[in-house]
């Protein structure tokens, strides 16, 4: 019988019919249980430190717009995704410095910056931790005997589509982006970053996926519903659902950083904050109608005024030196 419907469907689809689009639009993610619970620093103070505190962070096309006032689109002369002023500008920042922070930046076409994905992070702070923490802006350096104290660091949107659940233990080099491979690389950076006990780590969750899919013309629909496989729609929130598993596990109590010794390292949700802390697995602030992922002004608005606040705790958790 399934042979007869789909030799149907597809005589109507080579006879010209069934062109019209359909099953496009936004997708009705289901609502989730909120994130597990993370590191608590309410016990530590809020205030900003005591003394500027050099930091840097790494970042491609998102981090630049968050960190960017609002404004009109003004990049940086030469430096790529490194804005003065963005329409999605969510004040990171000026609200950093004026906490006391100094604010330095790798981003595209830079030996630090250039390659931003999940499997990139291992052997870039393997091989270029030296490089890292003394980056002034892209390949410009800060003068000699000058290091950054904190290095902020985050993947694109690209990494909250993850494939697979894939199998444990998984593989940190990858190179499929399934949930196993993604914990693999991340827990294998912490031996890095414990080499490193005078340096405070940021790790900054990937912003979550738009909802929007492409409608299909209505002859592929009807054959996918006729063979049962999933539609882009489902396929999507099959990916925001690990994504959410992902995510979650990297701020969890008991996830990423269970058993890690050290106070450098923190997390902070950039994915919980720019899905309503769990009322959606995909974005509640996307851009250009929904379709695009880049987070719009008002998460971005959202998650700055989180984040120093937070910064400030992990600080003093850390207990970097005068501050």
């Amino acid at each position: 019988m399934k042979k007869l419907i789909l030799a149907g469907v597809l005589a109507l689809a080579a006879g010209g019919a069934l062109q019209i689009k359909v099953d496009g639009g936004v997708v009705a993610a289901a609502t989730t249980a909120p994130s597990p619970p993370g590191m608590d620093l309410s016990t530590f103070p809020d205030a900003p430190p005591a003394r500027t505190v050099p930091l840097v962070f790494i970042h491609h096309s998102c981090g630049g717009q968050m960190l960017a006032p609002a404004g009109p689109e003004a990049e940086v002369k030469g430096a790529k995704c490194i804005y003065d002023a963005h329409p999605n500008g969510g004040g990171l920042r000026p609200l950093l410095e004026k906490a006391g922070y100094t604010v330095n930046e790798a981003s595209y076409g830079s030996e630090v910056g250039d390659k931003t994905d999940l499997f990139d992070w291992l052997p870039k702070f393997q091989q270029k931790m030296d490089k890292i923490l003394r980056v002034q802006r892209n390949d410009t350096l800060l003068p000699e005997g000058s290091k950054n104290e904190i290095v902020v660091f985050k993947s694109c949107y690209t990494e909250s589509e993850l494939t697979a659940q894939g199998a444990p233990p998984g593989n940190p080099a990858g190179p499929e982006l399934t949930l196993e491979n993604a914990k693999a690389t991340l827990a294998a950076l912490l031996p890095e970053f414990q080499k490193r006990p005078d340096t405070l780590f940021v790790y900054v969750t990937s912003p979550p996926q738009a909802g929007y899919v492409d409608p299909v013309p209505a002859w592929t629909y009807l054959v996918r519903k006729v063979l049962g496989r999933p539609g882009e729609k489902e396929r999507k929130a099959e990916r925001a659902r690990l994504a959410r598993e992902l995510w979650g596990w990297v701020r969890a109590a008991d996830g990423w950083l269970a058993g890690y010794p050290q106070k450098n390292v923190v997390v902070f949700d950039y994915y919980d904050v720019l899905t309503d802390q769990g009322a959606s697995n995909l974005s509640r602030y996307p851009t250009l109608d929904g379709k695009d992922s880049h987070p719009a002004a008002e998460g971005n608005r959202k998650a700055a005024e989180a984040f120093v606040p937070f910064l400030n705790r992990a600080v003093r958790r850390f207990g970097l030196s005068g501050v």
